[in-house]
């Protein structure tokens, strides 16, 4: 990406604040990022092109998770992130719904799945890869936007209520692991 891609992700994010997704036409991000409409067709042909790296901009730039490296720091950074998508509820919306679409470009393995596991390595040694792996998912589909989402919409749950079912989550994953992260 070179510097039109920053500035058109970052006025379809300042137009969020106003509009909803659907609602947000590429000639509004055009003329607020100061490029042609035909730049932001280029870069982004497809609405869902446009979601898919609003979503993962938005992570990045505007919700992204605190570093951690035990299983205590990676709940406060997941807790502390669910704050965030409380503050910004329509950036976190996009995020959760591009998260949520197939990816139309190469994406190499997750960072954050990669975080988890180094994590879960160094917590639950005794984890095999495979399992490893499993709890990894599990643990990054519970501290997604997408779970913040789907909680905000159906149950009316705030930051705190989302934060605690995480943990009975991450308690429910590692058991074993939980009671010593815990103490620490």
């Amino acid at each position: 990406m070179n510097d039109e891609a920053p500035s058109v992700l970052a006025g379809a994010a300042l137009l969020l604040r106003q509009r909803t997704f659907e609602d947000i036409s590429y000639a509004d991000i055009a003329e607020l990022a100061g490029v042609s409409e035909r730049t932001v067709y280029r870069r982004f042909p497809t609405r869902s092109h446009l979601l898919e790296a609003l979503s993962v901009w938005i992570d990045d730039e505007h919700l992204p998770l605190g570093a951690f490296h035990t299983l205590a720091e990676f709940r406060a950074a997941v807790h502390a992130r669910f704050r965030a998508y409380d503050a910004q509820p329509a950036l976190a919306f996009v995020a959760a719904r591009g998260a949520a679409l197939s990816p139309t470009g190469q994406r190499s393995a997750s960072v954050l799945t990669e975080a988890i596991v180094a994590m879960l390595a160094e917590t639950v040694p005794h984890l095999n890869r495979r399992d490893a792996l499993r709890a990894a998912a599990t643990l990054r589909t519970f501290a997604s936007a997408m779970y913040w989402a789907r909680l905000r919409t159906s149950f009316d749950a705030d930051a705190e209520t989302t934060s605690r079912l995480f943990d009975r989550a991450v308690d429910r994953v590692l058991p074993a692991a939980t009671g010593a992260a815990r103490a620490a």
